[in-house]
């Protein structure tokens, strides 16, 4: 296969591992909501020690030497900084939300990307584009249907993750391309590891051996999701891969259902379904039109730092 084309063979096999990559992902938040009683610290402490760690040193390590001293120290810092939040924000949603109601929330990020980029990237979005943010807007209220007795601390978690998440994908759009990639993967795990080591000291749990078998295996499945989505990028368009984030929802009502005892009724389901189609709209629309691309170039906003990824040709607009 050509480095700057996708063949019919290797489409297919993209979409393969990203699906596998988006149910691993999936899995792994299972986990993490069944492992409630501990401190969100020590779980994404943990997370990062069995996962990103090793990850990202072999993701550095795998290149030619770089230096880590970033060129855009004060954006790399608030990147880091927004990194370590949407990471804790999205622990701590999980263990306090129905996972449907929690993925629907972050499905906001796509969203809230193309409005920051208005302001932060001198983005123009036309009437397409804004309509579509409604639209998927519109199915947050639908599923959450906000009320003083259904509104939970959870869900402002969630939406503050989106927010965090959407933030540091600005940023590494801004910045990405004057970054190397050491510089744009180290700050933000060393920022997790030492906010969530500092803080779990002090309310650091005693784990029974499964207990922490369960911790390794959040890593691992973190680590088999970076690896099975970034394959998929490699092997099929942007615009092909992308959606297949949303095939979270399936897993997140299938789990909830068997593992958590949670019911969705129709309702969420419908608000479900018109935030996967705006953001599948979004994705699609950027593909076309959008000279910024946040999302498309950002890829994988769950990767270690969401280290920016440049488009392949075939990823370009023609």
């Amino acid at each position: 296969m050509a480095s700057n084309t996708f063949d019919n063979q290797s489409i297919p096999k993209g979409l393969a591992f990203a699906l596998i990559g988006y149910a691993s992902y999936s899995v792994h938040d299972a986990i993490v909501k069944a492992l409630h009683e501990y401190s969100v610290f020590q779980i994404l402490f943990f997370a990062m020690l069995f996962c990103y760690l090793p990850f990202s040193v072999a993701r550095i390590a795998d290149g030619t030497p770089l230096s880590v001293t970033p060129k855009h120290p004060k954006l790399a810092f608030a990147r880091a900084l927004l990194h370590v939040s949407s990471l804790g924000f999205a622990f701590s949603a999980f263990a306090m939300l129905p996972l449907v109601d929690a993925y629907v929330l972050l499905f906001c990020t796509p969203l809230i990307i193309s409005v920051l980029a208005v302001f932060f990237l001198g983005e123009q979005i036309a009437l397409v584009r804004w309509l579509l943010i409604a639209m998927g807007l519109m199915g947050v209220l639908v599923v959450l249907r906000p009320s003083i007795e259904t509104v939970q601390i959870g869900h402002f978690l969630a939406l503050a993750c989106a927010l965090c998440s959407a933030g540091s994908s600005v940023i590494a759009r801004k910045i990405g391309g004057a970054e190397n990639m050491a510089s744009m993967i180290l700050f933000p795990l060393l920022a997790t590891i030492i906010v969530s080591g500092s803080v779990m000291i002090f309310h650091y749990k005693p784990m029974p051996l499964n207990h922490l078998g369960m911790m390794f295996l959040i890593g691992g499945l973190g680590l088999l999701g970076q690896y099975c989505i970034l394959n998929g990028f490699r092997m099929a368009p942007a615009t092909y891969i992308a959606p297949m984030q949303y095939s979270q929802i399936v897993w997140a009502i299938i789990f909830g259902y068997v593992f958590f005892q949670e019911s969705v009724d129709m309702w969420a389901v419908v608000g479900a379904l018109m935030t996967i189609a705006s953001g599948i709209g979004m994705i699609w629309r950027e593909r076309q039109v959008s000279k910024v691309r946040a999302n498309l170039n950002t890829r994988n906003s769950r990767a270690v730092g969401a280290p920016l990824m440049k488009p392949r040709e075939a990823d370009r607009k023609k």
